[in-house]
């Protein structure tokens, strides 16, 4: 192994101005293979351009035959973009299938002589679902999404249809169906595809790899044009595209790495960080570098990160990294345990409307779930709030396709205008549509689960809120939902999972539904490296924060329901020996909470109670005349607004207004769901309707 001080920089100074010593290391490194070991926010990405650009500059290598590849077109554009800053126009900058697609373009007239095959675009579940149908398999949406991700992980992993039974069992896989079917599917989807002659992104890597290795003209032709390589994201590579590296290498090793096993969370994909670690094993000539000086994050949610992927078990050498950071001093990270999700989620909207006050931009924010179906909730509560935002990496709830049936189903069943409480008729509805009494195994079937209990949860809020609440209303209320969701190009607060959210970065990150069960995945119980994956999954997302950090959990999935959850396993050493919510909930155990019953003094608990300032068993006061006049006022400023009327305020605030009949600015903001952005958009014209109200 080399050390990383061998190259002198000495040449080219302005290359290097800025850099750490470490990173300048690693950017003047002698020509040959390099690794550096790159911690979350260590500037990696500013540490690889310049060891480009001074590769360039000192004569090493021309730009036009460096290749840089990484795994998000993101990513490339950046690399790009910063190349361009530096002076260095003509290398390249692509994900892996973007380079492996040019290529196969170029090269196919030659390898295969025929009309280039065209690019499967957008219809790949139909392929499997054809093939699936042939089998007598299911081809629910949620099963072929599954289905099909096997058929990937296989394709990315080098396994074929007849060698897949075999690899399942060997690695005790937990696989959608039985290995056999699958590899039935498998071979199947193949035929189908290939006779269409189509290509699937899995193709693009296998195909051109078999050019550069089966046709040696193709290979030199390539490897005389490209003979540096750079690879970002190191520890998320596939075996399908380090086998393409190695054809694009030839035997060489002009190759430089960048990567963090600390941040492997794409194994399901079929990635694995062992090329990584396993470099100096390879190359053991090798420049090691380590960076471990954090510019993104303050001291704070550096010590926060350090603690979570300290605690992890099996750390390979090559992935202790300790971060050390370099900003000043920032706000501790807050923690928050809650009865239930709406209250969490509105809470949470809450703080970022207390954080967009503060001057901070909404883009600016981020709220990272484990799984998409997470996202109702906050979409909601933001939008209630007055907070713009985008969802990230996943369709919005209401565009989701089983979304869309469940309403479909549900405007048909009001249709009929059936008798009977508003929620066991929806459960009865979604039951047509797939939804269980309990959770079904496996991703995309259970997100499908979450996303249809998330509407049984609507309709317990809106049965709790309505009286006689039908289901033609609770129809009304979903496509209103609906309706006033912002457009997602709109600037706004980030909404993503976890996943997703990798290779980003926010001022404030609301890390939120941190229960076991969900974070770490319920699926991963038993299986101790799936456990170490989601710790991981919870590091990254600790990691995207540059200065608030907030983490939160809800004890009870709706209002009132059983409050027996526990906060990730992950948390326990992380929360605050005297914080309150430093304590195991137990089940039956309820938060205790400051609010009160305004008539007994009673602890509220619900988001109900704490809304209407009293508990459901003390005596409703409600003026149902002021109601009436609050909500004619709420419909004309909703059609002035061209909005649907609950974004205005929804039927449980006005009722609390009407309740609790607010005299003034302080008594308004005392209502739960009433903050600053409301206040001062309608806080004036609701006290004036209450006083009104009270003079007459």
């Amino acid at each position: 192994m080399r050390g990383v001080g061998s190259a002198s920089s000495n040449r080219h100074p302005e290359l290097l101005e800025g850099l750490d010593p470490e990173q300048r290391a690693a950017a003047c490194a002698p020509r040959g293979p390099v690794c550096v070991l790159a911690g979350a926010g260590t500037g990696k990405t500013r540490t690889i351009t310049h060891r480009i650009a001074y590769l360039v500059r000192s004569g090493h290598v021309s730009a036009g035959q460096v290749l840089a590849v990484t795994f998000t077109s993101r990513a490339a554009g950046e690399l790009r973009t910063r190349l361009r800053g530096l002076g260095v126009e003509a290398a390249q900058a692509r994900t892996f299938h973007a380079a492996a697609l040019r290529q196969l373009r170029y090269f196919w007239p030659r390898v295969v002589g025929e009309r280039q095959w065209d690019l499967i675009d957008g219809n790949k579940l139909r392929l499997v679902g054809q093939a699936a149908n042939r089998l007598g398999l299911s081809t629910e949406v949620e099963v072929l999404r599954d289905l099909t991700s096997e058929i990937e992980w296989a394709k990315a992993s080098l396994v074929g249809p007849d060698d897949y039974p075999a690899v399942v069992a060997r690695l005790k896989r937990d696989t959608p169906e039985p290995a056999e079917r699958i590899a039935e599917l498998y071979r199947g989807y193949e035929q189908t595809k290939n006779e269409a002659q189509l290509l699937d992104f899995d193709d693009l890597l296998l195909h051109t790899t078999a050019a550069l290795e089966e046709h040696r003209a193709v290979a030199d032709e390539f490897r005389e044009r490209y003979r540096c390589f750079v690879v970002d994201e190191y520890q998320d590579v596939t075996p399908a595209q380090q086998r393409l590296l190695d054809a694009w290498l030839g035997g060489r090793d002009d190759l430089t790495v960048v990567g963090d096993a600390n941040q492997t969370i794409y194994s399901f994909g079929g990635a694995s960080p062992r090329p990584l670690l396993e470099f100096t094993r390879r190359f053991p000539e090798a420049t090691v570098v380590r960076l471990e000086r954090d510019y993104r994050s303050t001291p704070q949610v550096v010590s926060l990160a350090n603690r979570v992927i300290g605690a992890a078990r099996g750390r390979p050498a090559g992935s202790r990294l300790e971060l050390v950071g370099q900003r000043s001093e920032g706000p501790e990270p807050r923690f928050a345990e809650y009865d239930d999700e709406p209250a969490e989620a509105s809470a949470v909207a809450a703080r970022i409307r207390g954080l967009l006050d503060d001057g901070i931009a909404a883009s600016e924010v981020a709220v990272l779930y484990r799984v998409n179906a997470q996202s109702e909730a906050y979409e909601q509560a933001l939008s209630e709030a007055g907070v713009p935002y985008l969802v990230r990496g996943g369709e919005r709830f209401f565009q989701r396709q089983e979304i869309r049936q469940a309403i479909a189903a549900l405007r048909t069943a009001a249709a009929d205008e059936p008798r009977g409480e508003l929620v066991a008729l929806c459960r009865r509805v979604l039951a047509r549509v797939g939804l269980t009494e309990q959770p079904p195994a496996g991703g995309a079937a259970r997100e499908r689960w979450d996303a249809l209990l998330a509407l049984v949860e609507v309709a317990e809020e809106l049965a709790s809120t309505v009286e006689g609440a039908s289901l033609g209303r609770l129809v009304t209320e979903l496509e209103q939902r609906a309706a006033a969701q912002h457009p997602p190009t709109v600037e706004g607060v980030t909404l993503a999972s976890l996943h997703a959210a990798k290779g980003l970065e926010w001022d404030a990150v609301f890390l939120v539904g941190l229960a076991d069960g969900t974070v770490p995945i319920q699926r991963a119980d038993g299986d101790d490296e799936a456990v170490e994956e989601e710790r991981r999954l919870f590091y990254v997302g600790v990691t995207r924060a540059r200065e608030h950090l907030s983490l939160s959990w809800a004890l009870s999935r709706h209002p009132d329901g059983r409050r027996n959850r526990r906060r990730s396993r992950f948390l326990y050493g992380l929360v605050p020996e005297d914080h309150p919510a430093a304590r195991v909930a137990k089940s039956g155990q309820q938060t205790k909470f400051a609010n009160s019953c305004r008539i007994c003094a009673r602890p509220l608990i619900s988001t109900m109670e704490v809304k209407l300032g009293r508990c459901t068993k003390c005596p409703a006061d409600v003026d149902e005349h002021l109601l009436g006049r609050l909500k004619e006022w709420r419909t004309e400023r909703a059609r002035e607004l061209n909005v649907p009327a609950f974004v205005v305020f929804t039927d449980s605030t006005l009722v609390a207004i009407a309740e609790q009949r607010p005299t003034d600015s302080k008594a308004l903001v005392g209502i739960s769901g009433i903050g600053a952005s409301k206040l001062q958009q309608f806080g004036d014209d609701v006290l004036a309707v209450v006083r009104d109200e009270a003079s007459g």
